[in-house]
């Protein structure tokens, strides 16, 4: 017949630690049982007989029981040796884990930080540089006035075109400077007539529309753009 006894009343008995006990149980090394929720430590009733602590009445039986406690504690230090080791092993692997893990996030920062630099860099240099004439008249363009025959342009330019003291019609300056964007023409438009409603210099009402003299074009066209931006 078999004896249940709790482990921490077996690890009394047998004069061992009750982590002892249990690494046992769970190396399969101690035969238990499961009742109600609880671990026990099953005994023959003839072994938990001869399981005599020491000290107890028959020297055989002491020594006997002299010798198992040895081997039991021996048992022991070699289960605590054994999961000392296997807990080196884990603090190893998360200490490699964690520095390469450590090493990456390095790396991504870095790229993250030249990539931003760069695009700083180039928002700044974007700011600094000045929209190019030549490169609004390329992107004012319509497939309508590809068609035209340049000769038929250059005759309405000049058509358009009056030296009266040195001025020149508004329509003639958009068209030389090869502005055909409608927002930008109305806007430069628009400042015109403002100009010539306050009286400026270098602005005069024509038969046609606005006449203009060269700096106050050039002006214009600089405000314009700017408001633009």
């Amino acid at each position: 017949m078999e004896n249940l006894i709790k482990p921490v009343d077996y690890a009394a008995k047998m004069g061992i630690s009750r982590q002892a006990v249990y690494a046992k149980i769970k190396k399969g090394l101690l035969p238990s049982k499961n009742v109600g929720g609880k671990i026990y430590v099953v005994m023959e009733e003839k072994a938990a007989a001869e399981n005599v602590p020491v000290g107890s009445a028959g020297t055989e039986a002491g020594g006997e029981n002299v010798g198992r406690l040895l081997a039991a504690k021996e048992e022991t230090i070699a289960v605590l040796k054994e999961t000392i080791r296997d807990l080196k092993e884990t603090n190893q692997m998360i200490t490699s884990t964690l520095r390469s893990e450590v090493e990456l996030l390095k790396e991504a920062f870095g790229e993250m930080k030249t990539l931003y630099a760069a695009q700083i860099e180039h928002i700044q240099n974007a700011e600094e540089s000045p929209i190019p004439l030549a490169e609004i008249a390329e992107d004012e363009e319509t497939e309508q006035e590809k068609s035209v025959p340049s000769k038929t342009l250059k005759e309405e330019k000049r058509k358009k075109t009056e030296a009266d003291d040195g001025y020149i019609t508004l329509d003639a300056f958009l068209e030389e400077q090869g502005i055909r964007k409608k927002r930008l023409r109305k806007r430069i438009s628009e400042l015109a007539k403002e100009q010539l409603e306050k009286g400026k210099k270098g602005i005069k009402p024509k038969k046609n529309g606005i006449a203009l003299s060269p700096d106050k074009a050039a002006r214009l066209l600089e405000k314009a753009l700017k408001k633009k931006v």
